[in-house]
């Protein structure tokens, strides 16, 4: 296969993966406070992350960043509250659709704090993203579900978090950015999960430990992917995170969106979409 053909392949197959750990932690949800979920994300993903420094393990020791990546641990830490939060008490479509709609923040932040201009055209489907976030509340019905806003927060958190990584990345490398990422997380999390600590069995142990396998396994597939070919092919491959986590949601939950996730669905997609597409031929240029 040439570059194009092996990203595709890894980006939805790691696609795949961070919705069966989603689904995961969805399961997990039912009895295990979410912030002990997170903690075992990170902690278990740290492990993973070590071997990284094989040849130079006090490299990350060497950083002249830490607070910058201790502040982004606690933006970090906070959007993956959000993001378990809305997988334990949403559609799992619904949580993944939200998650995607970061883009959307990404706008705004980045004329805040990059000073980036944006056209008129960018800020119009912004706001439509914006509705889309507004359908999932069901605004104006019986059924309003303030959830959805819990769901936009971490995807604002989420933008908060690529905003840092921006300037972090200036000096330091990918993988001392994933280090102090990991082990921030573990540190935010340790404490609540004392305090809110339900022992697992041993069925509940192993998931959880997959969920940090699958959560670095899927992402560093997805990244992989990225770098093999063309970015503006790639990324919309990305979104089929929503597709399946839509037949999984109704398979092994017995999930059914209705009309209000539709319509919310399709107008956050289309809108990220185009905002992550036109960002992409933008920087190309």
């Amino acid at each position: 296969m040439d570059g194009t053909a092996r990203g595709a392949t890894l980006v939805s197959i790691g696609s795949l993966t961070l919705v069966v750990m989603a689904m995961l932690v969805k399961h997990l949800g039912a009895r295990i406070p979410t912030i002990e979920i997170l903690f075992f994300r990170a902690f278990i993903g740290f492990f993973f992350v070590l071997p990284m420094f094989i040849r130079n393990p006090m490299e990350p020791l060497r950083t002249k960043r830490l607070v910058g990546h201790f502040a982004r641990g606690v933006i970090g830490t906070l959007g993956n509250i959000t993001f378990f939060w809305t997988l334990t008490h949403m559609l799992l479509a619904d949580a993944m659709t939200l998650q995607f709609s970061r883009p959307l923040f990404m706008l705004p932040l980045a004329f805040i704090f990059l000073g980036e201009i944006v056209g008129w055209r960018r800020i119009v489907v912004t706001l439509v993203g914006f509705a889309g976030i507004a359908l999932y509340a069901r605004p104006f019905t019986a059924g309003f579900d303030p959830g959805a806003f819990v769901g936009a927060l971490g995807a604002l958190l989420g933008a908060l978090v690529v905003i840092y990584i921006k300037q972090l990345a200036k000096t330091e490398p990918t993988r001392v950015i994933m280090f102090y990422y990991a082990i921030s997380n573990a540190l935010y999390s340790l404490l609540p999960t004392i305090w809110l600590w339900v022992t697992p069995d041993l069925h509940e142990l192993g998931m959880l430990i997959l969920v940090g396998f699958l959560g670095i396994a899927g992402q560093g597939m997805i990244t992989h992917g990225w770098t093999l070919g063309d970015a503006t092919a790639l990324v919309p491959l990305d979104y089929s995170r929503i597709v399946y986590s839509a037949f999984l949601g109704y398979l092994v939950f017995g999930e059914l969106p209705g009309a209000w996730s539709f319509a919310g669905m399709a107008l956050i997609v289309a809108a990220s979409l185009y905002l992550v597409l036109t960002e992409r031929k933008r920087g190309s240029r």
